[in-house]
């Protein structure tokens, strides 16, 4: 083994992934996650022998899926701290979720969100497709978000500052809290893109004060197909829907409709219900697992990656070298997808890409990065096959 790369006191899951064989090294975490057997056999078992329609059929099996669907929403709530499980809207995902709350909430006279030049194309093109101008927060010189800027450029006008919890490129976590006090201060609300977070940090919506939280399942070891939107009760209320259909109807007439409390406001049609048993069983293995236990094991592989990646001259690293699970880095006179096709061939599946921040690479004055992300059943075998692929590159090109 490389002398820079320490093993660490490794959580021993790996065999509890059948998508990973032994001589396959996985680090594209960030992008999706992959699947624990206990989420694939709920999932199995969901549509084998349980499943049936949810909040409509009065027959038993029918009966039961309801409330296994409704635990899954109790336990997402859990999950983030929220004081009600009314709070948790089920989406397809954390885009459809920043999407809801971007076309759903009343601006209330104001008209200008706050983002920060790292964020997700996902929490950029709803604002612009709402119809709100848009104010950039700058980066520190180590990829945080500059929050001494954010409390400059937030205004009686600013009606939502829209954060990533955890950037997807380069791991840069948010203080989260002291930006729900500069939005609050101004009377703004904070939504945080908690996609990186979720799976590696513990989320206390109360702690953090935010006003909305979003994820997507298929980054927690879940499936896709389903997300979490949270918002704040009274905020919630305050939302008209924004898609129409079964299920998020009080009554209907040709003349008039109303419409249910939330969250059935906000889940038209017949929801992804075996996506909600899947993210159920996703939560108790990462909760089984320990959210702590988690990060403190990914950001040890990163600390080692991060050191081992100095070594190589070639190598421009990005992000702060606290970064939660993410490693974003190019190799000198070699495109990130060649790069990641080399790597490839050595059986290393990273990232490679402007990973849906275009802005970002602008920031940073390149095309595209590689990407190396960590999760659970990642291990130092892992970070040894990636600095060894690396090796392969520079004998490639020189």
């Amino acid at each position: 083994m490389n002398a820079l790369i320490h093993p660490t006191a490794a959580l021993n899951v790996r065999d509890q992934f059948p998508a990973l064989p032994a001589d396959w090294h996985y680090l594209d975490a960030a992008a999706t996650a992959q699947k624990p057997q206990a989420v694939i056999d709920a999932i199995t078992n969901g549509y084998a022998r349980d499943y049936a329609t949810v909040h409509r059929g009065v027959y038993r099996r029918s009966s039961d899926m309801t409330l296994a669907f409704e635990a899954a929403r109790v336990a997402t709530a859990r999950f983030l701290g929220a004081s009600s499980a009314d709070e948790v809207v089920f989406t397809r995902g954390a885009t459809e979720a920043i999407n809801l709350v971007a076309y759903a909430l009343p601006k209330d006279g104001r008209d200008r969100v706050l983002l920060s030049a790292l964020e997700h194309h996902s929490n950029i093109v709803p604002w612009q497709l709402a119809g709100y101008a848009i104010d950039v927060c700058p980066l520190t010189q180590d990829g945080q978000i500059d929050l001494d800027a954010a409390e400059k450029l937030v205004t009686e006008r600013t009606r939502m500052v829209s954060f990533a919890h955890v950037s997807n490129v380069l791991g840069s976590i948010l203080d989260a809290r002291r930006a729900a006090d500069i939005a609050h201060a101004k009377g703004a609300l904070l939504l945080l893109d908690g996609c990186q977070a979720a799976p590696r940090l513990t989320v206390d919506v109360s702690a953090l004060a935010c006003d909305f939280y979003a994820f997507s399942g298929h980054k927690l070891y879940g499936p896709t197909g389903i997300g979490v939107l949270w918002g704040r009760s009274a905020l919630l209320d305050s939302m008209a829907p924004w898609q129409g259909g079964g299920s998020m109807i009080d009554r209907v007439t040709f003349e008039h409709t109303t419409y249910a409390p939330p969250p059935g406001r906000f889940e038209a049609g017949t929801p992804h219900i075996i996506g909600a048993i899947g993210l159920h069983a996703a939560i108790d293995w990462t909760l089984g697992i320990g959210l702590a236990a988690i990060h403190a094991h990914e950001g040890a592989l990163t600390r080692s990656t991060r050191e081992a990646l100095r070594q190589i001259n070639s190598v421009r690293l990005f992000g702060p070298d606290d970064s939660a699970g993410i490693v974003s880095f190019t190799y000198q006179g070699v495109h990130p997808h060649d790069v990641a096709t080399i790597l490839d061939d050595v059986g290393v599946a990273i990232r490679a890409g402007h990973h849906c921040a275009q802005p970002l690479m602008e920031v940073l004055g390149v095309p595209a990065t590689a990407r190396a992300s960590f999760a659970a059943h990642s291990g130092a075998d892992d970070v040894e096959a990636l600095v060894e692929g690396l090796g392969r590159v520079k004998r490639i090109f020189g």
